[in-house]
């Protein structure tokens, strides 16, 4: 059975039984304790968490997750992947135990004519938390499992919780046995190879505190609404029903490794060393694809880090079976191919896709040039020295700066007869994970501080938003914080937050800061300073209250700055536009990263793996200038999405959206779902004027702007400026940069002629320094400090004149110079019959560097470098005329 038809039976199974189907999320949330999706119910977390009301009380997805915990091990065991499907159903207050039970076993042991799986119920076993006499005996009335075929187990395998305080509770797990061939008798307590876990039930009855059950503390106590949520890994039920040893052989794995097979003439299952780095590029194309396919850009930190990691991964991989050309769009489009039909939206952004991971593996390409550098520097050391291993902290820096994996570092090491300090490196890896760690572990507050405002949405409802029609409403105060306490009132001096039973403040999002502004009420007066949604639905104003006391059901008024809200307005619907003109010059390839709209300016940020040239920046000012002088209405509706998109309108990626979605449509130039304020006529913008643009990470670019009253002040700015110019060289306003160009040039020009001058004096002191040579042990050596600041390349080549006057004798030239602030640089250079005589330059350099507190290298005939001691030099001096003599 495929395993898109897996996806779609257990779908179908579902919603026959009064399941709502819901689409998998996108892999990035907005969820402060994950980098990614890694369980199917991370998108029902606000209904678990009580944050928000479920839509409905049955759902039933196939969610798309990403787990980077482990990523060292993928491909070293067939066990490890990092993208993976969940099939999962979900109750809120509805069925229970026996309902969820009854449910899974239907579907996994029905006959597939019958639209089931069609395991054999004899080969399936449960698991149970060892207090939950209750699900045990559902397996044995509802299923009719032996009691011999249940068993028994911990808190840490029978036990769930979010890793906060919130929801938890105990689970029961489904496994399937594939046999004596596979391992021993016994069940799953005794092996879990033999005994593979398909599907997990969480049955969510208590609420943990602090502590967790899964380390023997109690629960504090019994949920109101008991809930059901479960997930059946795809991947492995599609091995099981494929007839096929894991998940690497199955039929949306297994395309990418033929074609890995295709480009390095090698095969699969052939060489352990191979199948590790096929297993790689199989399980990392597929997660690359499917992040990119979400919007994340390769980067340096959090998400991009661990995108530009798995790409790489597969490039290093990909080199190691003997593969040097680019390789990473072709395995994309295996995956593409294999992956579309349930996930449509691949094909559709396929080009975007195939862009970001050409550019990223071009960049890597070049990266590994510049640290294969690095590393030969480092061989090269380690060798002089006399060692025979290559020290943790080059194999780290070579992994951390240039993303070198170990392996690749150890293979480069062995080539050259080397060793690796892998426990010095692995140390280092771990202080770093342990980082990580923490930070994560801090991440995870994120929940556990939010229990007060989600009892106040528990207890009032939503906010009524009023902003996109009204700037003033009357509002009554339903909650107060201090510190993030409750209260029952603020006075005068302090800074609280309030939560109001309807507002006209729009919070931040989208893209769109907060609303400012005052509420007033009698006999106080606040400031509002942030608007929030800290849980959905709720907007949490941050205020000062400057006068009086304000309380709990304190009625007042709400007045928006009306002034910034239009400025800001102005700025949002620039973005929307400059979006379009970018899209119409870029392709759909060019989708937006990211946004920042203030009063009267605007940052919008995009994907392209291309350049970004300033004729076609000035194109898209232009364009959307022409287009502001249509005038045209601004319309905002709300719809379905999938009506909104069949509209053409532009969803961003990483963007959660529900069923009904607003739509912002700027006539037909500009359609998007979108939440916040815009302009009534895009005239209202007056003129967008473009002032900046830059990279901001691999295939990322940044534009910024400047709106209406703004962006004219800038234009007159520099009209300003360009006449006090045309002033100053007295030439008219249009000849002002040609006559720019012809006074830099001249400029340079004169540099140029200073800098010879500079350099034909430093080359007369040749004979002067030549004159000082003394005989040291039969070789010829000058050995000077010069008085004045020399740069390097002109050392250099004082230095090689002086070598020249040494003729044919052997002999060995070494200047040092001061280099500013408190620094010295050197060149040593050999003539021919010294380096005939073993006395090679770049070996003289260790000798003496230490004294001036520095470093270099380079070739035999030539090494340079510098120090910050240059009150060494004539110990230097001493330390090479002792090396001299000591090498004869």
């Amino acid at each position: 059975m495929e395993t898109h038809e897996i996806n779609k039976r257990f779908l179908d199974h579902f919603e026959r039984h009064g399941h709502t189907k819901v689409p998998s999320a996108s892999l990035i949330l907005d969820d402060p304790t994950l980098l990614f999706v890694n369980a199917g119910m991370v998108q029902f977390k606000p209904y678990f968490l009580g944050e928000v009301p479920p839509p409905y009380s049955r759902a039933t997805s196939v969610q798309k997750c990403v787990r980077t915990g482990d990523i060292d091990e993928v491909g070293k065991t067939t066990r490890h992947n990092t993208f993976f499907q969940m099939a999962g159903n979900f109750s809120f207050g509805d069925y229970f135990k026996q309902g969820a039970i009854e449910l899974a076993w239907e579907f996994i042991t029905s006959s597939q004519n019958e639209g089931g799986l069609g395991l054999d119920p004899d080969r399936l076993w449960a698991t149970v938390y060892e207090h939950d006499a209750e699900a045990a005996a559902l397996w044995r009335d509802v299923a009719g499992l032996p009691s011999e075929r249940i068993q028994f187990r911990g808190a840490d395998d029978n036990y769930w919780d979010m890793g906060v305080p919130g929801p938890s509770g105990p689970c029961s797990e489904i496994y399937y046995d594939r046999g004596p061939e596979y391992g021993r008798e016994g069940g799953p307590a005794v092996d879990e190879d033999r005994y593979l876990e398909i599907w997990n039930l969480v049955f969510m009855q208590e609420m943990r505190g602090e502590q967790s059950p899964k380390q023997g503390h109690p629960p504090i106590g019994e949920l109101p609404q008991k809930n059901i949520d479960t997930g059946m890994g795809i991947e492995r039920v599609a091995y099981l029903l494929q007839g096929v040893e894991n998940v690497y052989e199955t039929d949306l794995v297994r395309p990418v490794i033929t074609k890995a097979e295709e480009f390095s003439g090698r095969r699969y299952g052939a060489d352990h060393a191979d199948d590790v780095r096929f297993r790689v590029i199989a399980d990392h194309a597929r997660s690359g694809v499917m992040l990119i396919a979400d919007g994340v850009t390769p980067g340096n930190e959090a998400r991009g880090y661990v995108l530009r990691r798995l790409l790489r991964r597969i490039v290093r991989s990909v080199r190691l079976l003997g593969v040097h050309e680019p390789v990473l769009p072709e395995f994309a489009a295996v995956v593409r191919d294999a992956m579309s039909p349930s996930y449509p939206e691949i094909a559709r952004d396929f080009d975007r896709i195939s862009d970001v991971m050409r550019a990223e593996e071009e960049a890597f390409l070049s990266t590994l040039t510049s640290g294969s550098r690095i590393f030969d520097l480092a061989a090269q050391e380690t060798k002089r020295s006399g060692g025979t291993i290559l020290a943790g902290d080059k194999a780290f820096q070579l992994h951390d700066t240039y993303g070198f994996p170990i392996d690749l570092t150890l293979e480069m090491a062995a080539e050259q007869g080397l060793s690796v300090d892998e426990e010095g490196f692995r140390t280092l890896m771990e202080q770093q994970r342990q980082r990580a760690k923490a930070a994560a572990a801090a991440r995870k507050t994120g929940h556990g501080d939010l229990s007060v405002y989600r009892s106040l949405l528990e207890q009032h409802g939503e906010t009524q938003f009023l902003g996109y029609t009204d700037l003033q409403a009357t509002a009554r105060v339903l909650g107060l914080l201090v510190d993030g306490k409750p209260v029952r009132s603020a006075s005068e001096g302090s800074t609280a937050e309030l939560v109001l039973d309807r507002t006209p403040f729009y919070a931040e999002g989208g893209g769109q800061i907060a609303d400012t502004g005052v509420l007033i009420a009698e006999g106080a007066e606040l400031k509002v300073l942030d608007v929030q949604r800290l849980v959905p639905g709720l907007f949490v104003h941050r205020v000062e209250v400057v006068a009086g006391e304000v309380g709990v059901d304190t009625q007042l008024t709400a007045s928006v700055d009306g002034t910034r809200r239009a400025s800001i307005a102005r700025s949002h619907s620039a973005t929307h536009l400059v979006h379009s003109a970018v899209r119409g010059a870029y392709g759909n390839r060019a989708a937006q990263a990211g946004s920042l709209n203030t009063p009267g300016r605007m940052r919008f940020d995009f994907t392209t793996p291309k350049s970004v040239s300033d004729d076609v920046l000035t194109e898209v000012e232009e364009e959307v200038n022409d287009y502001l002088q249509t005038d045209v209405e601004v319309q905002a509706y709300t719809t379905t999405k999938d009506r909104a998109l069949e509209l053409g309108a532009v969803a961003l990626f990483g963007e959660k959206y529900g069923d009904n979605v607003r739509v912002v449509d700027m006539g037909n130039y500009s359609r998007e779902l979108c939440g916040g304020t815009h302009v009534e006529r895009i005239g209202q913008l007056g003129l967008v004027k473009l002032v900046s643009d830059s990279s901001v990470g691999s295939g990322v670019h940044r534009v910024e702007a400047l709106v209406g009253t703004d962006a004219l002040r800038h234009v007159r700015k520099e009209q300003l400026l360009v006449s006090q110019l045309a002033g100053t060289l007295k030439v008219p306003t249009d000849e002002v940069p040609s006559r720019i160009q012809d006074v830099l040039t001249r400029l340079r020009n004169a540099e140029k002629e200073i800098e010879q001058l500079r350099l034909r004096e430093v080359l007369n002191s040749a004979s002067t320094l030549a004159e000082k040579a003394q005989d040291v042990a039969g070789i010829t050596v000058v050995a000077e400090k010069l008085d004045q600041e020399v740069d390097a390349g002109a050392l250099r080549k004082l230095t090689g004149e002086v070598r020249n006057r040494l003729g044919s004798r052997p002999g060995v030239v070494a200047l040092f110079a001061p280099a500013g602030e408190g620094k010295v640089s050197f060149v040593v250079a050999t003539t021919a019959a010294a380096r005939d005589a073993g006395l090679a330059a770049g070996k003289l350099v260790p000798a003496f560097a230490e004294s001036v507190g520095g470093r270099g290298g380079g070739k035999p005939d030539m090494a340079q470098g510098g120090g910050s001691k240059p009150e060494g030099v004539e110990r230097a001096i001493e330390a090479l005329r002792a090396a001299v003599a000591a090498s004869r």
